[in-house]
């Protein structure tokens, strides 16, 4: 007994020490360089702008929060911002509500029709969206929708909706019917067992879903940019696009407004990240 308490080493392994050390240092090299560009557009919009243009440096010695002051107050970023909020709040609405409706249809029934829609969603998926532009300009210009939020909403719920509605269905795939036939026996219909036992259990898969749309929606440019002319209802990325001038940039304002776009993204990731990892690992089993 005295023999194996002397024998026994309580200090760690050397070699695994210095291999942690190792590991740590290079993710940290590694997520360094990954956020570079996030970093130096900090450092920029701490800059004032003549020394934006002529300091290669990362910060600037004495941190300026001037360029922030401008873009909320002194132009209409803020607007952009939310009219990005709203119309990425309802697109994630909208796509969720269809999205779970018909990935729950195309994973429980079976027949021609809903095969049919199952091999037709994946096909709308691969479609290019960019061939849309001009069709669906010209249907919103005889709608009388062009220059309104609604054309943008409409736009973002249709581009978004194929793949929401494939990843949905690749979640309730993974839900074992029998749980759906357990609470039928315990007295709820097909409907009410969806509602009350399928729906919680999907809620990782629907972050998911909402998550995706919402960053798809909050970044989209080109849309944007041809059915939204006046200034009053641009989104924010119309909004960054003002502070690139024809011959020069506001290369500090610029970079502030960039920051201000990302605050929201980014806390709506920190937030939700536990639900997308189980989302994406969870749908991805089977599907």
């Amino acid at each position: 007994m005295a023999a194996n308490a002397s024998s026994w080493n309580p200090k760690p392994n050397r070699k695994k020490i210095l291999l942690d050390i190792l590991t740590y240092a290079a993710l940290v090299i590694i997520i360094f360089c990954v956020d570079l560009p996030f970093i130096s557009m900090f450092g920029t919009a701490l800059k004032g702008r003549s020394e934006a243009l002529s300091s290669p440096a990362l910060f600037p010695a004495e941190w300026k929060f001037d360029s922030f002051g401008q873009v909320l107050t002194g132009t209409t970023f803020g607007n952009n911002i939310f009219n990005s909020a709203v119309v990425a709040v309802t697109v994630t609405v909208c796509c969720i509500m269809f999205a779970v409706c018909a990935g729950y249809a195309i994973s429980r029934f079976r027949g021609v029709v809903f095969n049919f829609y199952s091999v037709f969603v994946l096909l709308l998926q691969m479609f290019p969206g960019t061939l849309m532009m001009i069709p669906l300009f010209v249907i919103f210009k005889n709608l009388n929708m062009v220059d309104t939020l609604y054309s943008v909403m409409f736009a973002y719920t249709t581009l978004n909706l194929p793949f929401s509605i494939w990843m949905t269905k690749g979640f309730f795939d993974t839900i074992p019917i029998d749980i759906e036939e357990a609470a039928q026996i315990d007295g709820c219909n097909q409907f009410s067992g969806f509602l009350r036992v399928v729906l919680p259990i999907s809620m990782p898969g629907i972050s998911t879903v909402g998550i995706f749309t919402f960053i798809n929606a909050w970044g989209e440019y080109t849309l944007a940019s041809i059915f939204l002319r006046s200034d009053s209802i641009g989104t924010l990325t119309i909004g960054l696009q003002k502070f690139v001038l024809q011959y020069t940039s506001d290369w500090p304002a610029l970079m502030a407004a960039s920051c201000i776009a990302t605050i929201p993204t980014l806390i709506f990731l920190l937030v939700a990240q536990k639900y997308l990892i189980q989302g994406m690992s969870a749908g991805a089993v089977k599907g």
